[in-house]
């Protein structure tokens, strides 16, 4: 039932409660099911009977077996409320728990190789800038007894402000809101913009976080298809002409998961589009420091008429300094700050010092050249390994950290992330990025992390056996 591999860095205990979900998740092991005993499972598998015990406590703590009394350990038995997920939303494929998958991501660090995850390398990132910082706030006596200021560290906001100044973006520090990493600015601008049952569009595919979020606050989602080249334009017309959206959240530049960059033309467009439809353009341009080229944003062009921006420096500094900013008009900022304060008080006065320690360091330009040069070489690499393989490329981009693709043989890329994470490795399965969730091929690569020769070795292995499966169903038709 089960194959657990001690030579894995990836302890006993987890690989069972992952090699479980699997099953579980991919229908082997059916509602009801009955699992060996703790003491048979041990036997079994030549591990101790307290790893058995851990892993089934953690798979009971988080619902999906359960444990009768005298009777023993069962899968249980999902509602079907709690199957469907949130009011509204089309059910999902009941092989694959996008929620659950989510959470995995951020959980199961401990996976040997990661080419589904969403940050960088230790390695590619500012490390040095900021134990530097860390050292001077370290001596420079500050203070950390009390809150930071409601709209966040006053020098790190004049820092932002100068920076957007350079991307066309003409604000001064009064109009900088920090937020604890772009999502708490996305989960705060979502708030104030937008009432329950109300259309929002996204990209599709786009942001999962994002989507859950927004199906928490009760919205109707509309995806909005992406293209090559940006926006499937006329299809957003055509969606405009059904529903009346209050607001379109969308990442224009390096767009997560296709890294796929919308052209001058069509972001003129858009902005028409929200004049002429009343809608806000909420764009979250945290991928922003990876591309070398000076291109025009929404925010530059509209200037903050019909434009949220959102950021972060959570992707290039450290995914553990969750320091994001949201730039408004100041009414509307204004209404975030009032927000931001009833949900979570101040943000963090240290972390947005140390942010600011960073992006103030003498090397940061020479440091985000270099990520930008590594990640260009990755992406060439990791498209030439993908297209040696038989992928398709949705987009051969030049900068940012992923690459959407797909293969003929693989139709389900859930079922091959499952199988990926027994051998210890976290892809990026299609569906996760889906609006409406169902089983698809495309998969997003995380090209930092996808120069590994036992992911190409697994990702080969996988589609030899599907080939050789397919021509033995043919043989016996």
């Amino acid at each position: 039932m089960l194959i657990l591999r001690p030579e894995l860095p990836t302890p006993l205990v987890g690989q069972i409660v992952e090699g479980l979900r699997g099953l579980i998740g991919t229908q082997r092991l059916k509602a009801d099911s009955k699992l060996p005993s703790i003491r048979a499972f041990a036997a079994a598998h030549g591990v101790s009977v307290f790893t058995v015990v851990e892993a089934y406590d953690r798979l009971v703590a988080q619902g999906l077996l359960v444990s009768r009394a005298n009777a023993g350990f069962f899968v249980k038995r999902r509602s079907e409320e709690g199957a469907a997920g949130a009011p509204g939303t089309p059910r999902a494929d009941p092989r694959f728990d996008a929620r659950w998958y989510l959470q995995q991501i951020f959980e199961n660090r401990n996976l040997q190789l990661k080419p589904g995850c969403g940050w960088l390398p230790h390695d590619w990132l500012f490390e040095d800038g900021m134990r530097r910082s860390l050292r001077h706030l370290s001596a420079g006596g500050t203070d950390i007894g009390g809150y930071g200021l409601p709209f966040g560290h006053m020098a790190l906001r004049m820092a932002v402000a100068e920076s957007l100044s350079e991307r066309q973006i003409v604000v001064d520090a009064a109009q900088v809101l920090l937020t604890q990493g772009s999502s708490q600015a996305l989960d705060l601008v979502a708030r104030r913009l937008l009432k329950p049952g109300e259309a929002v569009l996204v990209d599709d595919p786009g942001y999962p976080n994002l989507m859950f979020m927004l199906r928490f606050l009760g919205v109707q989602l509309i995806g909005v298809p992406r293209t090559p080249t940006g926006y499937d334009l006329p299809a957003l017309e055509a969606l405009l002409a059904v529903h009346r959206p209050k607001a379109f959240f969308t990442q224009p530049r390096l767009q997560s998961p296709t890294c796929s960059t919308a052209s001058l033309p069509q972001l003129v467009r858009l902005l028409e589009l929200a004049r002429a439809h009343d809608f806000m353009l909420v764009e979250n341009d945290i991928y922003a420091d990876m591309d070398a080229s000076m291109r025009p944003s929404l925010a530059s062009l509209g200037q903050l008429r019909e434009v949220v921006y959102v950021s972060s420096f959570s992707k290039t500094i450290s995914p553990n300094i969750r320091v994001g900013y949201v730039v408004a008009r100041p009414e509307l900022l204004e209404d975030l700050a009032q927000l931001k304060m009833v949900s979570g008080l101040t943000s963090s006065d240290i972390t947005e010092r140390l942010a600011f320690g960073t992006v103030t360091d003498g090397r940061w330009r020479k440091h985000l050249k270099s990520l930008r040069d590594r990640l260009g070489r990755a992406q060439a690499g990791v498209a030439r390994r993908l297209d040696a393989l038989g992928f398709e490329l949705f987009h051969e981009a030049s900068a940012g950290m992923y690459l959407w693709a797909r293969h003929p043989d693989i139709v389900d890329s859930a079922e091959l992330s499952t199988r990926a994470a027994a051998e210890g490795i976290m892809l990026g399965p299609g569906q996760l990025f889906l609006v409406n969730p169902r089983p698809t091929g495309w998969l997003r690569f995380n090209v930092a992390f996808s120069e590994d020769e036992r992911l190409w070795s697994f990702l080969g292995r996988s589609i030899e056996q599907q080939q050789c499966r397919e021509l033995s169903q043919q043989v016996e038709g």
